[in-house]
């Protein structure tokens, strides 16, 4: 627990089911100005993130036990840590709770030889942009990534993770 009594806890400790099936419901809240659309929002949330990958993800909880904040991630057989999401409640943004997150997850993907850390976002998604600056990531256009006429950008940066 840190000072302000924010709680990382590891997806592995909780229910899967109940927990995917808490943060669908509150899938408006958390993810309210972003530039994804519901059914894509919904993809990122596959159930093997909760039930076979949950060691990696993580729920920011509030010192009264309220979700803030979580990520979904894994790290690949080539050594590659992949955020799948990251999402903060719009009551608890600008506190760091994704810095946070991501700082978790980018120490166990370290922590299981992952080299890089990388995730996939929107061209012009501010919350994408701004996380990536903070750890002073490298952007890069992926065109059609997400199928033909889907661009996207890819945010890649090398291990150990620090804030730039």
């Amino acid at each position: 627990m840190t000072d302000d009594g924010l709680r990382l806890v590891g997806l592995e400790e909780l229910s899967a089911g109940a927990l995917l099936g808490r943060l669908l419901a509150r899938q408006a809240e958390f993810w309210a100005g972003s530039p994804l659309g519901d059914v894509a929002i919904t993809a990122l949330h596959d159930p093997v993130f909760f039930h076979q990958l949950g060691g990696f993800g993580a729920l920011a909880l509030t010192a009264d036990g309220e979700d803030a904040g979580y990520l979904l991630g894994v790290v690949s057989a080539d050594r590659l840590g992949v955020v799948q999401a990251v999402a903060v409640h719009p009551a608890h943004r600008g506190r760091g709770i994704a810095s946070r997150l991501l700082e978790r997850f980018a120490g166990l993907a370290a922590g299981v030889g992952a080299r890089v850390v990388q995730g996939v976002a929107l061209p012009g998604d501010p919350a994408a942009a701004a996380l990536a600056a903070r750890f002073d990531a490298h952007v890069a256009p992926s065109p059609g990534h997400a199928g033909p006429g889907a661009d996207r950008v890819v945010v890649t940066r090398v291990l150990p993770l620090h804030r730039g």
